[in-house]
């Protein structure tokens, strides 16, 4: 495994204006809606590509359930040089739901520690390395999703929605009683980055969110929401950390309009699936150049945990 030309090895933290964490949720097409891995299949590839081209190396979030049904594409995926995380076991509802969606009740509280005890022996079968960062399903996560993830062993956390919050917003040590407020957990939680200066016309804050504006907008419009987090981080003395969440299915095709499952129907709203695939890959290619023309600096979550600590 090809780890000695990971940018977060080569370049200093004065050589860089900001961090960028690209994380990718492997799970199965249009998230908790279909059963199917066509975008682990088809996307993955496409996805490793790109980041190749970049010489950027990324974390991998893998769902038990993915790993154990596409180990060639963990292999491979690893084999690349990036890291391979956790991303629950079924991408099941883990931690706290933060808005309503019918038929995905959050597991409750005494179950959490099994699943993710399950689901962190699959990921670490099938990829041959122990995951030691997670991301919850949806960003739902909690304060018991906290203490179990430290339980375990894990050093770093990229689940905590920044829009629905909105603090804090720079990497931080989690409470052990609340896992919103720093505290002094081992556990590392890396805010995922939304426009904090914006006014949000949604009850639950999304439209401040980064997701999924780079392929249903552009990637110019994405940036505007970077530029903004990175100006308000910097106004406040902090050293900017941009922590991205995609997903495969994003990168290759998929079904529009109503999906039948036999006893039911599923029907997308059409920003869900809208431009995934070929402009999906092309708006991430023009996001990581503008990225690093901005003066970003590439890094896995795991490499970030370590820097943090080395700094602390």
């Amino acid at each position: 495994m090809n780890k000695s030309k990971s940018p977060a090895r080569s370049e200093s933290k004065t050589e860089s204006d900001f961090d960028v964490v690209l994380g990718f949720d492997m799970e199965t097409d249009i998230g908790s809606f279909t059963p199917f891995y066509e975008g682990v299949k088809h996307g993955t590839p496409h996805i490793l590509a790109l980041l190749k081209k970049h010489d950027i190396l990324a974390t991998f979030y893998w769902t038990g359930h993915a790993a154990e049904n596409n180990p060639v594409m963990v292999r491979r995926v690893r084999a690349a040089g990036h890291e391979t995380g956790c991303h629950g076991l079924y991408h099941e509802t883990l931690g706290d739901p933060l808005f309503p969606l019918p038929n995905n009740w959050p597991i409750l509280p005494s179950e959490v520690e099994g699943r993710l005890r399950i689901a962190t022996e699959i990921v670490r079968k099938a990829s041959g390395e122990q995951p030691i960062s997670f991301r919850c399903p949806r960003l739902w996560g909690s304060t018991k999703v906290t203490n179990v993830l430290e339980k375990l062993g894990y050093l770093t956390d990229a689940s905590f929605p920044l829009y629905f919050y909105q603090k804090p917003f720079a990497p931080y040590h989690p409470s052990a009683k609340d896992w919103t407020r720093p505290g002094q957990m081992r556990l590392l939680e890396i805010p995922n980055f939304c426009d904090l200066s914006m006014k949000s016309h949604d009850p639950y804050q999304r439209d401040r969110d980064q997701w999924p504006l780079f392929r249903t907008k552009s990637a110019a419009a994405l940036m505007e929401k970077a530029d903004s987090f990175i100006a308000f981080v910097k106004a406040r003395k902090q050293r900017p950390v941009l922590c991205f969440y995609l997903h495969p299915w994003e990168f290759h095709p998929m079904p529009r309009g109503t999906l039948d499952f036999g006893e039911c129907r599923v029907k997308t709203l059409p920003f869900i699936v809208k431009n995934c695939g070929p402009k999906a890959l092309a708006q991430l290619d023009r996001v990581c150049t503008l990225l690093r023309e901005r003066g970003g600096r590439f890094l896995t979550a795991r490499d970030l945990a370590a820097e943090h600590k080395a700094r602390n």
